[in-house]
């Protein structure tokens, strides 16, 4: 999967509003740091895992930093 992935897109605006590395954010998300990469090398993920990714990065999104404009951004869960 490229930049054209939306999940990608999200982790690395993501890591640019934290200054954190690729293998941070992939272990933050997926417990396993090289996950994103091996996304970024052409290797999928199921829908489950998706969701969960881009449900997670929405609850965990900093403030002030902007959401991908072509990204449609899931609900943000509520505080149990």
């Amino acid at each position: 999967m490229n930049s054209s992935n939306p999940l990608i897109r999200v982790a690395d605006a993501y890591a640019k509003a934290l200054g954190l590395s690729d293998k941070t954010v992939s272990s933050r998300v997926f417990r396993d740091s090289k996950k994103l990469g091996a996304m970024r090398d052409g290797a999928d993920i199921t829908m489950g895992r998706f969701s969960y990714a881009m449900r997670w990065f929405s609850d965990q999104w900093p403030d002030g930093a902007e959401w991908p404009n072509d990204v449609e951004r899931p609900h943000r869960e509520a505080a149990e």
